[in-house]
Formats: structure tokens, C-alpha cells, sequence
């Protein structure tokens, strides 16, 4: 696949396909996208937005926590997405993932990962409109007189 991206596609989709706990890092939002696609009888797969962690070791406690029923994961793998997030949809992968996550967990989870798709989108957004506006953490460059 191409490298347009910045990174191999390839290998990430091979990461969809068989991590049991994916992090997918954004380089606009905060927040990260959890994919925990272990089942158990009664629990599915979990989509999630969670907030960064300041350490591989707050990760994987965040994971428990959010999954007490589970073991910890022997490990989570990790990616930044350096483009927009719409652009997982272009590339293919986005799809990729909902078709995971109804693998593992049926149409549910498939519904429960466009619901996250769209909190993405639109926590970009206001990243962006943030960014034109001068909110926080920005400072406009030019301003009206």
C-alpha cells in the first residue's frame, strides 16, 4: 500500500486484523481511540475514545480498568494516524475496523464504532475551528481591528 500516509498501511492493517488491544493516536485530537477486540461470553469487543496516557504502564491499567473481566493484554500495539481522520476511511482502514469489530462482536459493535467515528470527526473539527479562532492552546496570528 502507499506510504503517502507516512506510515506502512499494510502493516497497520495487518495490526487491525489480529492486535487483541490497538491504540490508534491522532496528531490534531487528544484523545486516542481504544480498540480492545478481546470477547468473552456476554462481553464484546470495546470502541472507545479515552483520554492520552502519560505512560505505557497508565495504559495498561486503564485497559484493566475498563475491562476488569479481562486479564491484562500480554501487549497493546500503537499507531499515530498523521493525517485527518476521514482519511482512514479514504485509505480503507476505517472499514477494516468496523468489519473487526463485527467479527468479533456482531452489528452492535459495528454501530458502536461509527458513533466513535463520528465523536472523531467532530472532536477534529473543533480542534480546527479552535485552532482558526485562536481558542486554547492556539494564538491567532492575525485579528480584525
Amino acid at each position: 500500500m502507499e506510504q503517502d500516509f507516512g506510515l506502512d498501511l499494510e502493516e497497520v492493517a495487518r495490526a487491525i486484523d489480529t492486535a487483541e488491544v490497538l491504540i490508534v493516536r491522532f496528531r490534531l485530537i487528544e484523545p486516542r481511540l481504544l480498540l480492545d477486540l478481546r470477547t468473552w461470553p456476554g462481553e464484546g469487543p470495546l470502541v472507545r475514545l479515552v483520554p492520552r496516557a502519560s505512560s505505557v504502564e497508565e495504559r495498561f491499567r486503564s485497559v484493566k480498568e475498563l475491562r476488569p473481566a479481562f486479564p491484562l493484554p500480554d501487549r497493546i500495539l500503537s499507531f499515530e494516524w498523521p493525517r485527518h481522520v476521514a482519511l482512514m476511511l479514504d485509505a480503507g482502514l476505517w472499514d477494516r475496523i468496523e468489519e473487526r469489530l463485527e467479527r468479533e462482536g456482531g452489528e452492535a459493535a459495528r454501530a458502536a464504532a461509527a458513533a466513535v467515528f463520528r465523536d472523531l470527526l467532530e472532536a477534529e473539527r473543533r480542534e480546527e475551528i479552535a485552532a482558526i479562532r485562536g481558542g486554547d492552546g492556539y494564538q491567532t496570528i492575525w485579528e480584525r481591528t
